[in-house]
């Protein structure tokens, strides 16, 4: 193993000796505008207790210039990833001077630089690891200290660090920036950023609070910020908040700043929060959009208490955060923002990752067995975030949602700015709900799967819901089981039937109804499946049901049941074509088109895949003509009816008449639906590289450079595929945003005639770029160029022959190969279905 990455066991020794008290860090960026200049001075002095003679600080850079213990110059050693340190034993400080290095993959310090007006924009992004590649630390969350960080940068900046600024001296073309000590935190959350950005400034009341806040982003991005609405879900978040935890923001301040080429959603930086700008559209939003930006904005919100001010001792319990995070943002948008169908978009959206993410071979429990960092950085997934935030709306459903929250206020006293473990947080909801609470975690946090739920009747009438929960033995489900009829040509609920399944075969008393249920609201975890007549029902009537979340459900077990090969994918494709349309809620209808392009590029037999993408680009061309004017709607079908032209060309004069100026009435062609529709063009070749560069001149943003790059990679010749291949493995100056462009150019179409030729090279390259890239570069290329071949054969070779490989590498390959694999088994189903 790398020194680089860092086991549990080695983090366990060390915070045995450590007693972390105080880092200061001093951040030289004035240079930050010169291209050339790769790297930058970063001073860090530790002050802390050893009880062992030897230890290490973690740093990855340029350089290791000087390390001074206690005024003593020492001997620099130093691997690339760990300094080593001796001689200890009681308390002292240490000194690093060193070079860290400008990032352009979104780890560490990175820099942008702006197409539109020059300037440079710079941002941290820590989580799981990355701290040291800012400053010389201890990577590992249960070593906290309070952070004072000490930022010289160009004249006429923001400059941002988690507190606000102590001190600010100005020079000559340059500023020096002191901000004043944080509380204890760990490594990971501390932040930085700095540049030209625009910003808006609000603020939180609360009795004798105040609370500043602040919005940035770019300045060539400033006229499209939504910031006052951004501003009233801060608010309206804290207020929340504050109520349900009893427990004041602690962090002084409240910036969020929408940052270029981003890896995440967001990061919850206590103090100053960053996003992704794909969370500003540059012309029409949907309203679904803007519900995901205030989810986000919530989640990250309810890690300012859960992750920051209590922290996990080490990414096994990971979830301690970001399975409370994921509940807390979509309880909160529901209960105190205008986004109450929050639920809706999660029981259809966010559980499908959840639910596909359990049904690999590399699931895990909730509370995971993470062995050292790089297993930490793979584990951000769909069990951590969506699998855990469902298990704890199954939790509220067993306790209450009183006793839930009054364990959670308990945690919060009894750990503030410390670090837990699972037994920390059952303690205090066992004792704030009277109920033991080890079974149930046994059940639901500590084993993996999904289970699937449905009903059945025998020949006397009788009824049993069947639980299938693979290997582990059954779950115990509080759940509600809704019965609908058809009355005057509409879907409407009759009653619900409150139900505890526990058993493999459960008992009920449920009457004859058109559609029954199971999980209605949605309280439990598992995928549920529709009788016969319920299925009868939905298919003929979906569509006039007025419950948003009844609905979100059934969309959610119909493509559940059409990726297991239960229900034929032409039936779900027809069911679309006769619902979609009439789908008042953007956020399911938007997920509903993406699963509907996917089941046609996957689970359509192979013979029948051209019709359907035909039949496909004519259904979404029709639904968009007939949308409302001006509509989400609309725009949703705009969009899909783009992403269906890249893959079958017969309407392209009418792509190409939208892009000259014949819209739809209502219609925003602003640069990005322009730009899909453009390459959906280039991707079918009916735009060449002269009409992509004038699209290019027309928007000459980052976001346009970026989709240059994509749509030039999607023309349909093998020597421009072949080339963002290479471009992909070998451009060592790409950003993590122009590798992606990259992957989907080359990807684009699903051409496999004219890419199936580098399938070998795949699995002859992917060790080396593990090796030779940071671990969220080589992700990409792990995953977007795995090969859709026609079987596992190649895979499983590379899978034989490669058991030495790094188990997070394998992980990422054993998963890609299971999607294959799915893929393959359900288009082989199809006849029988």
């Amino acid at each position: 193993m790398s020194s680089a990455n860092l086991s549990r066991d080695e983090a366990s020794r060390r915070a045995a000796s450590i007693a972390l008290r105080e880092v200061r860090v001093e951040l030289d960026l004035a240079g930050a505008p010169e291209r050339a200049r790769t790297g930058f001075p970063t001073v860090t002095t530790l002050t802390f207790d050893a009880s062992e003679a030897e230890t290490w600080l973690d740093f990855i850079g340029e350089s290791v210039d000087r390390v001074v213990v206690d005024g003593d110059e020492r001997e620099v050693r130093w691997d690339g990833a760990r300094i080593q340190l001796d001689g200890l034993g009681g308390s002292h400080v240490v000194r690093v001077e060193a070079v860290a290095a400008y990032s352009r993959s979104g780890e560490g310090m990175h820099r942008f630089h702006d197409p539109v007006d020059g300037e440079t924009y710079l941002y941290t992004q820590y989580e799981p690891a990355d701290s040291r590649r800012v400053m010389a630390c201890f990577e590992q969350p249960d070593l906290k200290a309070a952070y004072t960080f000490r930022v010289v940068a160009p004249a006429g900046w923001h400059v941002l660090s988690n507190q606000s600024p102590a001190h600010v001296v100005s020079g000559i073309g340059v500023q020096t920036v002191e901000f004043a000590p944080t509380l204890p935190i760990s490594s990971f959350i501390t932040s930085v950023a700095a540049g030209p950005y625009a910003r808006i400034d609000g603020e939180w009341m609360r009795d004798d609070q105040r609370i500043a806040l602040g919005v940035l982003c770019r300045a060539s991005l400033a006229e499209h910020l939504e910031a006052d609405e951004i501003l009233e879900v801060t608010r309206q978040g804290l207020d929340f908040f504050t109520d349900v935890f009893a427990y004041p923001y602690p962090w002084g301040k409240y910036d969020q700043i929408f940052v270029p080429e981003y890896n995440l959603g967001a990061m919850e930086n206590p103090g100053l929060v960053t996003f992704t700008e794909a969370y500003i559209s540059r012309g029409a939003a949907t309203d679904a959009q803007r519900g995901a930006r205030a989810n986000t904005i919530l989640h990250e919100m309810a890690h300012m208490w859960f992750g920051d001010l209590v922290t996990m001792r080490w990414w096994d319990d990971l979830w301690l955060k970001e399975s409370f995070a994921d509940y807390m943002g979509t309880h909160a948008s529901a209960a105190a923002t205008r986004f109450t169908d929050a639920w809706a978009r999660f029981a259809n959206s966010r559980k499908t990752w959840a639910y596909r993410q359990d049904q690999l071979p590399t699931t895990h429990p909730i509370v995971a067995d993470i062995p050292d960092l790089e297993a930490a950085k793979l584990n951000f997934d769909g069990i951590t975030y969506a699998k855990g935030a469902s298990v704890l709306k199954q939790l509220v459903a067993f306790v209450g949602e009183e006793a839930f929250f009054e364990g959670a206020r308990r945690y919060f006293a009894a750990h503030a700015f410390g670090n837990t473990t699972l037994g920390d947080l059952l303690d205090q909801l066992e004792a704030a709900s009277g109920q033991p609470l080890r079974d149930w975690s046994r059940s639901w946090l500590e084993t993996s799967g999904v289970s699937a739920l449905w009903l059945e009747t025998d020949a006397e009438g009788r009824r049993v819901i069947v639980q299938d929960s693979g290997e582990v033995a059954p779950r115990p489900h509080r759940l509600r089981v809704g019965l609908y009829d058809v009355v005057d040509g509409t879907l409407a609920l009759r009653e619900r039937i409150e139900v505890t399944v526990d058993q493999e075969r459960t008992e009920v008393q449920i009457p004859d109804a058109d559609l029954i249920l199971l999980n209605d609201e949605d309280l439990t975890y598992a995928k549920v499946r529709l009788d016969e007549r319920s299925l009868s029902t939905v298919a003929a009537s979906l569509s006039t049901m007025s419950d948003d979340l009844a609905r979100g459900l059934i969309w959610s077990s119909l493509w559940n049941a059409t990726r297991d090969g239960e229900l034929a994918a032409t039936r779900y494709l027809e069911i679309v074509r006769a619902h979609a349309p009439a789908e008042p809620n953007v956020a399911l209808l938007s997920a509903t088109l993406l699963n509907a392009a996917f089941a046609i590029g996957h689970y359509v037999v192979d013979d029948e895949r051209a019709r359907q993408r035909r039949s496909w680009v004519d259904s979404t061309w029709a639904a968009l003509q007939s949308a409302d004017s001006g509509s989400d709607a609309q725009l949703a079908w705009a969009r899909a009816f783009a992403a269906a032209s890249s893959f079958d060309d017969s309407r392209a004069a009418d792509v190409r008449a939208i892009l000259d100026g014949d819209a739809p009435q209502g219609l925003p062609m602003d640069a990005d639906l322009r730009w899909l529709l453009l390459t959906a063009l280039a991707t079918t070749g009916h735009a060449d590289a002269e009409a992509i560069a004038a699209e290019h001149a027309a928007d000459d943003t980052a976001a346009g450079r970026t989709a240059e790059i994509r749509a030039l990679a999607s023309r349909p010749d093998a020597s421009t595929r072949a080339a963002a291949w290479e471009s992909a493995w070998n451009d060592l100056d790409l950003s993590n945003d122009h590798l992606d462009a990259t992957i989907s150019g080359f990807r684009a179409g699903g051409r496999r005639d004219l890419i199936a030729r580098f399938d070998e090279q795949y699995f002859e390259r992917i060790r080396g770029a593990w090796a030779e890239r940071s671990i969220e570069l080589a992700q990409r290329l792990v995953l977007g160029l795995f090969p859709a071949s026609e079987s596992t054969d190649a895979v499983d070779a590379w899978l034989d022959q490669n058991a030495d490989a790094p188990g997070a590498l394998r992980r990422l390959v054993i998963e890609s190969r299971d999607d294959l694999a799915r893929d393959l088994r359900v288009r082989a189903a199809q006849a029988g279905l």
